[in-house]
């Protein structure tokens, strides 16, 4: 496994992390926790030490699970959480951004994963209405209380981050990017090479899309929303099996998997 500085800390994380959005189900349909336990441990075999999840993931069943898989080994690994989605008792899920939410939803993470503070605390979306100046100085204040090590943004906008990065530090920016969705490269450069800041990629697979796991004939939960997404569905789907396809066929040059490549 090769590891990389996160921006400009001292924490060394593996350049393969752990995304942890499917094992809190919701989003995902039914997923077995056995298995997600089996997966989790099987990373570390890797020496994978980044795991990154959030509270709304499974409505802080993500956390808990992870938390459970890694046992004594969440104290050595470097654990990414986020703040800024919540929910109520429907399930229904909102932008909350708040100084009230993001101190309640700490806590919360914290008593979910077991552990004192959290190395990397993200913003998951700005709610657009929370002030930047409010956010940075909340997330201050839970830094200095020993709660959090380091802040990080996720889904910000280039405008967004400059701005909150003039009233605290950063470490790194998290945004959608694959051999398909390349529309944030931007935002990423001006992150990396202006701030300094860690760049975490999502959905780097599509979903699954890429692995080489799917076909046309795939079929998913009811309630697994890759079911009414358009890229699993008509033409766009078809060019993502093509694509697919041919990470493959490169792969196989080099004694690598589609997901691999």
């Amino acid at each position: 496994m090769e590891y990389v500085k996160l921006g400009s800390t001292p924490l060394e994380v593996s350049r393969i992390g752990f995304g942890c959005w499917a094992i809190g189900g919701h989003g995902y349909g039914y997923v077995d926790g056995d298995v997600s336990k089996r997966a989790i441990r099987k990373a570390l075999d890797l020496e994978i030490n980044f795991f990154d999840t959030a509270n709304v993931y499974g409505f802080g069943y993500s956390e808990s699970l992870l938390s459970e898989a890694l046992g004594e080994r969440r104290h050595n690994v470097v654990i990414a959480t986020k703040v800024g989605v919540n929910w109520d008792s429907k399930g229904k899920t909102y932008r909350d951004c708040s100084p009230r939410n993001i101190s309640q939803s700490l806590e919360e993470s914290l008593r979910r994963l077991k552990v004192d503070c959290i190395p990397l605390y993200q913003i998951h979306w700005h709610d657009g209405k929370t002030r930047i100046d409010e956010i940075m100085d909340t997330l201050g204040r839970c830094r200095e209380s020993g709660k959090i090590k380091y802040i990080g943004f996720c889904g910000f906008p280039t405008a967004l981050i400059d701005v909150a990065c003039s009233l605290g530090e950063l470490v790194s920016m998290q945004a959608l990017y694959n051999v398909k969705r390349r529309e944030n490269e931007k935002t990423m450069k001006n992150c990396f090479y202006g701030h300094r800041m860690a760049v975490v990629a999502y959905e780097v697979l599509g979903r699954g899309l890429f692995s080489g796991k799917y076909g046309a004939g795939s079929r998913f939960g009811e309630k697994d929303t890759r079911g009414n997404d358009p890229e699993f569905q008509g033409k766009q789907l078809a060019r993502n099996i093509e694509i697919s396809r041919v990470l493959g066929e490169v792969g196989a040059k080099h004694g690598k998997s589609a997901a691999q490549t």
